[in-house]
């Protein structure tokens, strides 16, 4: 069972729905432009420049994915600090916060970084463990 009552933020990134647990989303923002880095890891975009501190901007859904970034950067980013440390996932669309505690994973389900999901009109929503996530993107960022 999940950990997080404070909520989800809902988000898209290419077809998936995902949830982000409110307790790391610092905020939702537009970035005018992303410094590009060399990086072995796919899904990293670069780095920004967010409130006067350079940040890495990951693409989430290559991260999920483990797949290359779309070419083309679509500018809307989700601020997330797990473990004292920011970084920018890029998304298509922040769609709602959701308040419910999280359900459990189903039994059988192949749900990978799931800490539980919230049942949705679209079906269950998988809501992402940012704090075991962070070492693939703290890895990726630092790549």
């Amino acid at each position: 069972m999940s950990r997080a009552h404070g909520g989800f933020l809902l988000v898209r990134t290419g077809s998936r729905l995902v949830g982000l647990e409110l307790a790391h989303v610092v905020e939702v923002m537009q970035l005018s432009s992303v410094h590009p880095v060399p990086s072995r890891e796919p899904a990293v975009r670069g780095v920004a420049d967010v409130h006067g501190r350079i940040t890495p901007v990951l693409h989430l859904g290559a991260l999920l994915e483990a797949e290359v970034r779309p070419a083309v950067f679509g500018n809307l980013v989700v601020v997330v600090s797990v473990d004292g440390r920011k970084v920018c996932l890029e998304i298509d669309e922040a769609q709602l916060v959701v308040r419910e505690p999280a359900l459990p994973v189903p039994a059988g389900s192949t749900l990978p970084w799931a800490i539980g999901v919230a049942r949705r009109p679209e079906g269950l929503v998988p809501l992402l463990d940012l704090t075991a996530l962070s070492s693939r993107f703290m890895e990726a960022s630092s790549t």
